[in-house]
């Protein structure tokens, strides 16, 4: 739908109802069955009923929760106050009785929060310390930095000062998509619950690469971790992150982060499809978080709890409750990016994450350059390339691949590292006055 130009009103209007259609068709097939739905999905199906009623007798093209998302949506695009909101809505209500809606924001926000569609927000420091949430939920002030939670507004005039703290303003704000309910929401319709077992059920079976599901390291998982892997219902995610100007301009300088999370129990059509990439977190710039990214990844905690423990979850195509639970296989990002999620440079003389403490290194002095060489210790031991010293550095190589670091090793290596969490302060030079140059600048001569 486009809401910054004109639209057709048939075609938004029909582009919600079938995506309502679609995620609920099933909702009908539910009733008389054995074992039903657990108390999330009984929830759920309920909005669903109430969504089947018609905005005012006799209407054909908006239902209740069709008509509400419109509303929300237009709220959300075009910066509405939620007092403005709630005043539109009252003026229609009062302009149409018969219309059936609630005639508030709270209530309209209440709906769109049981649908599972809302997110999360979590305060920052502004120095990205540490997050005001859980038992620091009502705190004012930074614990490592001292740094203020709240926008300081310069005092101008005591009434308007008086106004503002009625109502702080945060400095930084984190956004919190939940991850558990929306993997929920997934089998509760069968169109894509049933394509969450792809990878085993449905898969081709040739040794020919088209998946992940046909790699090793997806082998090497179910192998470990058998008890996981016999339940084909579990999810298997990929993380990616990276920096972006949202504003669409050079002039601006903003870094703003998404974290997404990829599904790849669907097939290759469709894990990569941005509707079924998940978006989990969006760090606020404007500049980028760098090594303090760790603290805004805490909300995803929520995937050690679905590793660990799981939960609870209805799948419609099979008619039954299962304890769903979900693995972070890798993540996908540039290199940049790695120092930042993985906190191994990139750059120096150990720069691959790959050879780690075994990367072939020279400095060149001339050109003040790494430069990286013993590619060919991935060859075949036997391979003639090997032995051909002359094409390369001079020298024959005979080594070994370098063996991959494991997590007991990156355990010890980390034991001795202190955990400081936001950035680092750089020392501010002191700036000398005019005055105490020229005293500086007379001992220098007297004494020299």
């Amino acid at each position: 739908m486009d809401v910054d130009g004109d639209t057709n009103d048939d075609t938004s209007s029909d582009d919600i109802d079938g995506l309502l259609f679609e995620t609920f068709r099933d909702v009908a097939e539910v009733g008389g069955v054995h074992e039903g739905p657990n108390e999330d999905a009984k929830k759920f199906y309920k909005l669903v009923d109430d969504a089947n009623q018609e905005l005012y007798p006799g209407c054909r093209k908006f239902s209740t929760l069709s008509f509400t998302i419109r509303m929300y949506l237009l709220k959300c695009i075009h910066g509405w106050r939620n007092a403005s909101f709630t005043a539109l809505l009252e003026l229609l209500k009062e302009a149409m009785p018969d219309l059936s809606f609630h005639v508030s924001f709270n209530k309209t926000k209440s709906m769109i929060k049981d649908l599972g569609l809302d997110y999360k927000k979590i305060d920052a420091c502004p120095n990205n310390c540490m997050l005001f949430w859980k038992e620091h939920k009502k705190d004012d002030s930074c614990h490592h930095c001292g740094a203020s939670r709240w926008i300081k507004y310069p005092e101008v005039d005591k009434d308007l000062e008086e106004s503002k703290k009625a109502h702080k303003v945060p400095a930084k704000v984190l956004r919190h998509f939940p991850l558990i309910p929306r993997l929920k929401r997934l089998f509760m319709c069968s169109k894509t619950a049933g394509k969450l077992r792809w990878h085993a059920e449905e898969r081709s079976r040739d040794d020919r690469l088209r998946h992940p599901t046909d790699g090793q390291a997806w082998k090497e998982f179910d192998t470990k971790h058998q008890d996981f892997s016999l339940e084909t219902r579990n999810i298997r995610l990929g993380l990616a992150s990276d920096g972006f100007n949202p504003f669409r301009t050079m002039s601006l300088s903003h870094n703003t982060w998404p974290v997404v999370l990829t599904i790849y129990n669907y097939p290759p059509s469709l894990c990569l499809k941005a509707e079924n990439c998940l978006m989990s977190l969006l760090i606020p710039g404007p500049r980028s978080p760098e090594n303090a990214i760790d603290v805004y990844m805490q909300p995803l905690i929520e995937l050690k709890i679905l590793w660990y423990v799981g939960v609870e979850t209805y799948d419609i195509s099979r008619n039954q409750s299962f304890q769903m639970r979900a693995a972070l296989l890798w993540t996908v990002n540039e290199f940049p990016a790695y120092v930042m999620l993985y906190v191994w440079s990139t750059k120096g003389k150990f720069a691959c994450p790959t050879c780690n403490h075994e990367t072939s290194s020279t400095y060149l002095k001339h050109s003040r350059k790494m430069c990286y060489m013993g590619h060919r210790v991935f060859l075949d031991s036997n391979h003639v390339w090997r032995s051909n010293a002359i094409s390369f550095d001079g020298k024959p190589e005979y080594r070994s691949p370098p063996s991959l670091l494991d997590t007991t090793r990156i355990l010890k290596d980390l034991q001795d590292i202190p955990d400081v969490l936001g950035e680092k302060k750089e020392m501010k030079k002191k700036v000398w006055s005019m005055e105490e140059k020229i005293h500086l600048l007379a001992i220098t001569i007297l004494e020299g």
